[in-house]
């Protein structure tokens, strides 16, 4: 399969799991909790099958191998906990302003953000110009994502801490695919990237909660009885992040987050459709920001969309 459909693929993932996590911290009333458990599924999941998985168990040997020899730094092996972090707002966020809108915040920050890693190559895949061609469809895609959901922009439905928050999320997970690229460099297989991404976002979320529980700003709620499928965010996470950690490193981030945004919007119009938060409705604006954005993808993401595999220094 084409690996810009896979990216297409991925950012519907995004959609999805964004659906999934939302209502499960509406249940819970914590984006935090929702998080964890988001995470410790998808660590469990991966701890079943490592053991089965020669794959998985040499990918983990390799990147163990390239710490020792430092050539990693280590603090690039946190890219979990940006995961982690996406994650908890991700959760908190999308019941208070539906999945269309977080998309818009978070694409908006993805977008920005890719500008940049792209610009230092911190994919690992070398440092990529930033071109006015690629600057104009980054900021077309931008303008497509805010036509799409025009008409939901009102004082009952929107705030600026929402928003914001959602900017930020999106530029962290910019930051997490482009870290996730360069980790999957040395271990040469997406879900040994994926098992450690799980374990360091699902320790870091435990830590955060641990300490909020303690200091009293959180109160741990039991797990709701159903729909079954808001517990299937972790298993989402798992594929997702194969698959980003592998695309990535040959699209460049920003390729990468123009091609997810179609998917990703056209999987939040179905949402919307078949399953939508409070307040949500498919219109002519959503439509037609879809439209746009793919016009962003065609603009600036096609033409860099075949790079030469990164060579490891």
């Amino acid at each position: 399969m084409r690996l810009d459909l896979l990216a297409a693929l991925s950012g519907a993932m995004i959609a999805l799991q964004a659906r999934a996590n939302g209502e499960l911290s509406h249940r819970l009333d914590s984006g935090l909790q929702a998080a964890l458990i988001s995470f410790s599924s998808g660590l469990l999941i991966l701890l079943i099958i490592t053991p089965f998985s020669p794959h998985i168990k040499k990918g983990v040997t390799n990147l163990r191998g390239a710490i020792a020899r430092k050539e990693i730094a280590r603090w690039k092996l946190l890219a979990g906990a940006l995961g982690g972090s996406f994650v908890a707002f991700q959760s908190h966020i999308v019941p208070l302003i539906g999945v269309a809108i977080f998309s818009v915040a978070s694409i908006a920050g993805q977008t920005a953000m890719s500008l940049v890693v792209d610009r230092i190559g911190l994919t690992g895949g070398g440092k990529k110009l930033i071109s006015v061609r690629r600057v104009l469809a980054a900021f077309l895609t931008v303008i497509a994502v805010l036509v799409s959901v025009w008409d939901r922009i009102d004082a009952n439905n929107l705030s600026i801490f929402a928003v914001t928050t959602g900017c930020i999320a999106g530029a962290i997970v910019a930051v997490q695919r482009a870290l996730n690229g360069e980790i999957n460099e040395y271990t040469h297989q997406s879900f040994a990237t994926s098992l450690l991404n799980f374990a360091t976002g699902a320790t870091f979320l435990l830590l955060v909660i641990i300490t909020a529980v303690i200091i009293g700003i959180v109160d741990l709620s039991p797990l709701p009885a159903g729909p079954w499928w808001i517990y299937t965010g972790g298993v989402i996470g798992v594929i997702y992040i194969a698959f980003t950690s592998t695309i990535v490193q040959h699209l460049g981030v920003l390729t990468f987050t123009l091609f997810s945004v179609g998917g990703q919007l056209a999987a939040s119009l179905i949402i919307d459709l078949v399953s939508p938060t409070d307040g949500a409705s498919v219109s002519a604006y959503l439509i037609t920001g879809l439209a746009m954005t793919y016009m962003g993808v065609i603009a600036g993401g096609v033409s860099n969309s075949r790079m030469q595999k990164p060579k490891r220094q």
